[in-house]
């Protein structure tokens, strides 16, 4: 497959216009010319984000972006539509990183001491990730910050604060428990926040 792979050449990953999961997928098994060329073009973005934050080498990424399509092309006659094509799509780029991770024994993140959150560790609190990415010179400083976390809390990050993923689908992604989930996205943004009030004054 001689898809070419790059952070922005994708389409929304919730057109509509493309119809639901289940026709789509239909399409691609039944040979309709195109039809997996499109899902490409619709998920790549999403497949690269996930693969690129997990491994952050240009070259590598690109590579298993292509292993991530190739894996969607042999194993899409078991996708059974009880979660959300991009949410089966991600869990392929999730387990072909970590996989890369594991085979260069790079630790996937730091440990957190269990999965329960203490009370006033929610998803929602006064730092709003996608405000500070806005900001021309807050967003260097953001990159630089994230970019220094280990691959599972910069993944975490992207799938719910830039693609916007609900909860319970990176759950489905990534194999983790919700509330584990919580937990490292609360505890990033603290401490990213800590970072940006260093650098520039970020209000906590």
């Amino acid at each position: 497959m001689d898809q070419v792979f790059n952070a922005g050449g994708a389409n929304a990953l919730r057109d509509d216009a493309h119809g639901d999961d289940a026709a789509r997928v239909a399409a691609v098994l039944a040979g309709t010319p195109g039809a997996f060329e499109a899902l490409v073009r619709d998920y790549q973005r999403l497949a690269w984000h996930v693969v690129q934050r997990m491994v952050r080498h240009p070259e590598d990424t690109r590579e298993l972006c292509q292993e991530v399509f190739l894996r969607v092309h042999r194993y899409l006659p078991q996708y059974r539509a009880d979660a959300p094509l991009q949410a089966w799509i991600a869990q392929v780029a999730y387990s072909v990183a970590r996989r890369h991770l594991e085979r260069r024994r790079i630790p996937l993140a730091e440990p957190i001491d269990g999965d329960a959150l203490a009370p006033a560790e929610r998803v929602a609190d006064a730092f709003d990730l996608a405000a500070a990415h806005a900001e021309a010179d807050e967003a260097r400083h953001l990159h630089a910050a994230i970019d220094a976390l280990p691959p599972l809390q910069r993944t975490l990050l992207t799938l719910y604060h830039l693609e916007e993923l609900p909860i319970a689908e990176i759950a489905t992604i990534t194999g983790l428990a919700e509330g584990t989930i919580k937990s490292h996205l609360f505890r990033t943004r603290k401490a990213l926040r800590a970072v940006l009030e260093r650098r520039i004054g970020v209000a906590a």
